[in-house]
């Protein structure tokens, strides 16, 4: 079922999919999801902080590991350390946060655990870091460039255009929230990622499709800034 279909007399069936789906997402539940960061770096241990906050688990995982421990010990026992493979595999839900040239590579590496798994996937590709691949993704549109480099995962585009600075400082912010743009062509996966954008203290905003992501790629109007939900719906033409 397309995202443009997606209607919210629809919601109470989704939940109910969501149920059998993904284990602690209920109608009314509390419970936390068990959460796998790939890449902990400044977005993916700025939401690392705001997930556990909220009551999540999570395995947080980066290219060093060893690196990571006094972060989660600082975010208490429901956070360990682990590789990136050993993340995949905890994770109801993962969080892909590396810079965008490693994104064939994790694909690659990990198809097996990330199959049939929601992936909130957050980077850019810049061709100055990211090398050949850069150019293409950016004439294709990342939504649909990471979709091809993450086969069997249920994708969304989350947390990449705001500043990395406003997702460390700006989360629970008193007033009108930050907006957090969002695409994916499986609805279940999306409701799942608005849960969380919720729970690290933002507000999501629903564009459309992955190949709507577009809409807020590098060089968007909106990219690089940190928009309440309502200038950010308002400078992408989207209903209230």
């Amino acid at each position: 079922m397309p995202v443009s279909a997606f209607a919210p007399r629809r919601r109470a069936l989704l939940v109910a999919t969501l149920s059998l789906a993904v284990p602690g997402f209920a109608h009314g539940q509390k419970a936390g999801l068990k959460i796998g960061i790939i890449g902990t770096g400044r977005i993916g241990g700025a939401l690392a902080e705001h997930w556990a906050r909220a009551g999540h688990e999570l395995t947080i995982s980066s290219r060093h590991p060893e690196e990571l421990r006094p972060l989660a010990e600082r975010l208490g026992p429901h956070v360990r350390v682990g590789t990136p493979a050993e993340a995949a595999v905890f994770g109801e839900v993962l969080l892909i946060a590396v810079p965008y040239g490693a994104l064939p590579q994790i694909g690659r590496d990990y198809a097996a655990q990330m199959r049939g798994k929601v992936v909130l996937e957050t980077g850019n590709p810049f061709p100055g870091r990211d090398g050949e691949i850069a150019e293409p993704a950016r004439a294709k549109g990342t939504g649909l460039a990471s979709a091809e480099y993450l086969p069997g995962v249920r994708l969304v585009r989350a947390f990449s255009s705001v500043p990395h600075t406003a997702v460390q400082g700006e989360a629970y912010r008193p007033g009108e929230r930050v907006g957090i743009p969002l695409a994916a062509d499986d609805p279940s996966a999306l409701a799942v990622a608005e849960r969380l954008v919720r729970d690290a203290g933002f507000e999501p905003v629903v564009v459309g499709s992955l190949a709507r992501a577009r809409d807020f790629d590098v060089g968007s109007a909106v990219f690089g800034r940190a928009l309440t939900a309502t200038e950010l719906r308002q400078a992408l033409g989207l209903g209230r």
